[in-house]
């Protein structure tokens, strides 16, 4: 039995003569699937669940980011029932063919604007992305600000927003490494691997073997898409889930350090202040100001 599908009119939400809608939510299980008559690109602001989109259900994560065209049914679901302890939350910016119509006078490219319209008549299939570089969270973020509190000049600040929005997007989308024999795995599945195995020693060459690409083509990966070299990324990766445990355990340091792949705790101690600027006692004492952890 299929499932009942909802229509989303975009004059229920393009009010003011603005041809754009911009919001936050955090989803729930009582939202309907549903499909619209207008371009929605949803980030995933915060939080874990799962997008039913089409026939197809795929897991999110903070940072990934989901372009959806006219007539696509979706809906995002949290992971779990108790949504005001593990909130999954999304920003949104919808717009429709009018918007596009305008952004044609700002967006000089043809291609990128071909790729506008056929996601506004239904052409093009939807897209994600994971956004690593914060790039895209930082537009949602002040498209959400320009549309909450409006001022002189809002609507042009608000289109500029939006047309910086679908390039940046479309660039990651089209990012290619045309002289690259083989296609290089998705990063993100490569991340996944890392967290799951941060406690590991991962080298580039267990990912180049695992993937079965070179070491050379897993770099140039990782220094296109991150901004980052391998090395560094694993580091920041490291730090980022240590700062985790020590605002959400009650671990002790020295556990922490080993639990994301630290074998010398020295060593942790001075990545984790080079990178975040505190000790990890600090950062501890400074995210959780009422507790009672130990180091």
């Amino acid at each position: 039995m299929k499932p009942v599908i909802e229509i989303f009119k975009g004059e229920y939400f393009f009010r003011d003569q603005l041809k754009l809608f911009v919001n936050r939510v955090s989803e729930n299980f009582a939202g309907p699937f549903h499909a619209h008559d207008f371009v929605e690109y949803s980030y995933v602001s915060g939080g874990r669940g799962f997008h039913h989109i089409g026939n197809e259900v795929i897991p999110v994560h903070q940072g990934m980011l989901f372009v959806i065209p006219v007539g696509v049914p979706h809906v995002f679901r949290p992971a779990t029932t108790d949504v005001s302890k593990h909130p999954l939350t999304i920003s949104n910016c919808l717009f429709n063919a009018e918007l596009i119509q305008e952004l044609a006078g700002m967006i000089q490219e043809p291609e990128i604007l071909s790729h506008l319209n056929e996601l506004e008549q239904n052409k093009a299939p939807y897209v994600f992305i994971t956004d690593h570089g914060r790039r895209i969270e930082d537009l949602m973020a002040r498209l959400h600000r320009e549309c909450s509190v409006p001022g002189i000049g809002s609507s042009t600040m608000l289109y500029t927003l939006v047309s910086q929005l679908v390039v940046t997007t479309y660039r990651f989308i089209h990012r290619v490494e045309p002289n690259d024999p083989v296609k290089p795995p998705e990063l993100d599945h490569i991340i996944q691997y890392l967290e799951q195995h941060l406690a590991e020693k991962t080298r580039l060459s267990d990912l180049a073997r695992l993937c079965n690409c070179s070491d050379k083509q897993i770099q140039r990966m990782f220094r296109t898409q991150t901004g980052q070299s391998f090395g560094s990324f694993l580091q920041h990766l490291r730090i980022q889930k240590s700062c985790e445990l020590l605002k959400r355990s009650q671990h002790k340091v020295s556990l922490i350090a080993e639990l994301v792949g630290y074998r010398d705790v020295d060593s942790f101690y001075a990545n984790f202040k080079k990178i975040t600027g505190d000790t990890p006692l600090a950062y501890r004492k400074k995210h959780t100001p009422h507790s009672t952890h130990h180091g």
